[in-house]
């Protein structure tokens, strides 16, 4: 069944991060029961009943307070969080859960303890066009068209043993890296569940360009089959590109254990393209087998981050079972430490290139600037 949507009813809402890509002004119908969403479908709903979830990332990445009654646009999509829930997306439109902050719509199946219940929202219906046709973040999706440049440019991924092992660190500390040696960075998340914090944070350490998957038309990638994530990669890769930067820093979300994760990192596509992979890890065990696994796959593994480098222990225990030092975020983030580790078909590749700063020139015009902001503020930072 399908009603009109009320304008009224959108300026309302509060529209989700995930939403961002949306042109609501194409809204025009809402589509009810009977009904069976889809990954993708964007959503009206109302606030039901306050859970783990009291705040909505909004396009802005606002984090906005949630009250019940408020009317929401999310996506339906399935999630992936072993630190949070597990979602899936639903048989029909009837009361379900808001699963991420970031703007995902879908039932609750499993949680962690700590984690207070989901969020409950009521589904006033799905977004649909003068027409009929149900509003999809697909429908809204960066173009796939091929870019000769992407087989050019260098890519480095940072990949881990699961979610908050330090993988989003790791990969802001390489743009940090990569743009203190003069070099243009663009960012991709190929993977995870659609929400801004991460990108602001690639943003926030230099990165000219970042996309994610949700900029493919994807709510999240869990579950999405192994066609669609080729597509999303090839898309996110050949459209960074395009932005004319020198070198790509791309983070994969979740363990390489985890089905999603483990297809990309075997992939034809992100074998031939990737330049190298630092693995980041909370524990030297899980560094150790995550290490042995990447080298198995003959992937150009560079060596391990994350956070059991926060600990001189960690990485001790580590030192015993792998043949490479940890790496930290500030050798990554410093010009001199991160022109060691890097292939030296990296630098090769500028040869014909735009030749970036050397990292002792880079090095020298930080220190200067940190002097220089020294004697303004009068003290030391």
């Amino acid at each position: 069944m399908k009603i009109t949507l009320q304008q009224q009813q959108i300026n309302d809402a509060k529209v989700s991060f995930a939403c961002r890509r949306v042109d609501l002004e194409k809204a025009k119908l809402l589509i009810r029961e009977p009904y069976r969403p889809h990954p993708g479908d964007v959503v009206l709903a109302k606030i039901d009943k306050i859970g783990q979830h009291q705040r909505i990332e909004l396009v802005d990445g606002r984090r906005a307070s949630l009250a019940p009654g408020d009317l929401i646009v999310l996506a339906y999509g399935n999630r992936y969080a072993p630190d949070q829930f597990e979602g899936l997306v639903p048989h029909n439109l009837s009361t379900c859960d808001m699963v991420a902050a970031g703007g995902l719509a879908a039932t609750a199946t499993t949680q962690h303890s700590r984690m207070k219940e989901a969020t409950q929202i009521r589904p006033l219906g799905v977004l649909a066009d003068g027409k009929g046709k149900a509003i999809n973040l697909s429908d809204f999706s960066l173009p796939e068209s091929s870019s000769p440049k992407a087989k050019q440019v260098p890519l480095f991924i940072s990949c881990g043993t699961s979610m908050n092992s330090g993988k989003t660190h790791t990969a802001c500390s390489l743009i940090r890296g990569f743009t203190a040696m003069g070099y243009s960075v663009g960012a991709v998340k190929l993977t995870g569940t659609g929400a801004g914090g991460d990108l602001w944070r690639m943003t926030d350490s230099g990165a000219q360009r970042v996309l994610d998957f949700t900029d493919a038309g994807l709510p999240s990638t869990y579950l999405a089959n192994q066609s669609t994530l080729i597509t999303t990669a090839k898309t996110l890769l050949n459209n960074i590109a395009k932005e004319n930067v020198d070198v790509i820093v791309a983070e994969i979300a979740d363990g390489v254990s985890h089905p999603e994760t483990c297809f990309l990192l075997q992939s034809e596509l992100i074998k031939s393209k990737v330049d190298g992979i630092f693995f980041a890890a909370a524990d030297a065990l899980g560094a150790y087998a995550g290490y042995n696994w990447l080298q198995e796959q003959q992937l150009p593994v560079l060596g391990v981050s994350g956070s059991l480098t926060l600990s001189p222990l960690a990485m001790r225990e580590l030192q015993a079972l792998i043949p490479s030092d940890p790496i930290t975020a500030e050798e990554l983030s410093s010009p001199m430490s991160l022109q060691a580790i890097l292939p030296k078909k990296f630098f090769q590749h500028f040869q014909t290139e735009k030749k970036a700063e050397s990292p002792a020139i880079a090095t020298a015009k930080i220190v200067a600037k940190q002097s220089e902001l020294t004697q303004v503020c009068g003290h030391t930072a």
